[in-house]
């Protein structure tokens, strides 16, 4: 709104310079660029990011198989961890040798990452694995995957409009070093003549 009314301010307004027209309509610019632009950038890198990050989500639950594993023994010395991946990040899980079972029927033995504050032999506990049976993280659900694509498209639209906006503060600042510039070369050259008496008669 500032643009539009600077623009309608200076349009017909005698001490009106070019520098403070071209300002003006910098900022008119800068206005349309942040108001369509980053908002248009913002939604084409979320779709892309969510058509990604769904095709990840199908390829991981295809991938990735949950299954039953037997504590063997607690692995000691070695303090409980914190799970990352579950919703609310403070699962407690210890690290034990296990045995469990590969999708293609072999058995797996080693150590791994159980959610259980205190395994004991014998003490069951799911894990995900890969097609060879292979420890591997838990796939990605899609409600994860749309907030990821959400907040990459909201992100991809702060920078852009935050890209624009440095663009027209650097135009602004050249704008006004040439202005102080056209200033100091009319204080020179009025300079020899400031103060005498009869100076411009």
């Amino acid at each position: 709104m500032r643009a539009i009314h600077g623009l309608w301010r200076w349009r017909h307004n005698p001490l009106c310079r070019a520098t403070d027209l071209a300002e003006a309509w910098v900022a008119l610019v800068t206005l349309v660029l942040i108001a369509v632009v980053a908002p248009v950038i913002g939604s084409l890198v979320g779709f892309t990011a969510q058509d990604s990050l769904q095709r990840s989500v199908r390829e991981q639950q295809h991938s990735r198989h949950l299954v039953m594993a037997t504590v063997v023994r607690s692995l000691g010395g070695v303090p409980p961890e914190t799970d990352p991946d579950t919703s609310a990040g403070h699962e407690t899980r210890s690290r034990v040798l296990a045995d469990w079972p590969a999708p293609d029927g072999t058995r797996q033995h080693g150590p791994a990452l159980a959610d259980l504050k205190s395994p004991h032999p014998g003490d069951r506990f799911r894990l995900w694995t890969d097609p060879h049976g292979r420890i591997t993280t838990r796939p990605l659900d899609a409600p994860t995957a749309t907030t990821h694509a959400v907040l990459a498209g909201f992100g991809a639209a702060l920078l852009t409009a935050g890209l624009v906006d440095s663009g027209r503060r650097l135009i602004v600042w050249r704008m006004v070093r040439r202005r102080y510039a056209l200033w100091d070369q009319a204080w020179d050259r009025a300079g020899p003549d400031w103060g005498k008496a009869g100076t411009g008669i």
